[in-house]
């Protein structure tokens, strides 16, 4: 059942739902986040895509359409992404702020 009609019948109180509960009911709770999305095709947007799964995603775009997208492709992906600092929304305070 939806949690709001939980709440409404009294099966749920509303003070019980938190971020654990509502993850539990995506569709994709039994998978871990991605590390890493793709987007090809030269936008750069994600277009709602899995917006709470993408919180700590890195996103690569690249020009590149779908059905040209090859191994080397994957390949040129996989190594921009392993030159990336993943910091998971924390500060690197060795760099300057823009702020």
């Amino acid at each position: 059942a939806k949690l709001a009609v939980m709440v409404e019948q009294g099966k749920l109180a509303a003070a019980d739902i938190d971020l654990d509960l509502l993850h539990s009911r995506t569709s994709l709770s039994d998978f871990p986040d991605p590390d890493l999305c793709i987007r090809t095709g030269g936008e750069h947007r994600i277009s709602n895509f899995l917006l709470w799964q993408f919180a700590y995603t890195e996103l690569y775009f690249t020009d590149c359409y779908w059905p040209d997208f090859d191994d080397a492709a994957l390949q040129q992906a996989l190594d921009d992404y392993v030159q990336r600092q993943r910091r998971f929304g924390g500060h690197d305070h060795g760099e300057s702020s823009n702020e």
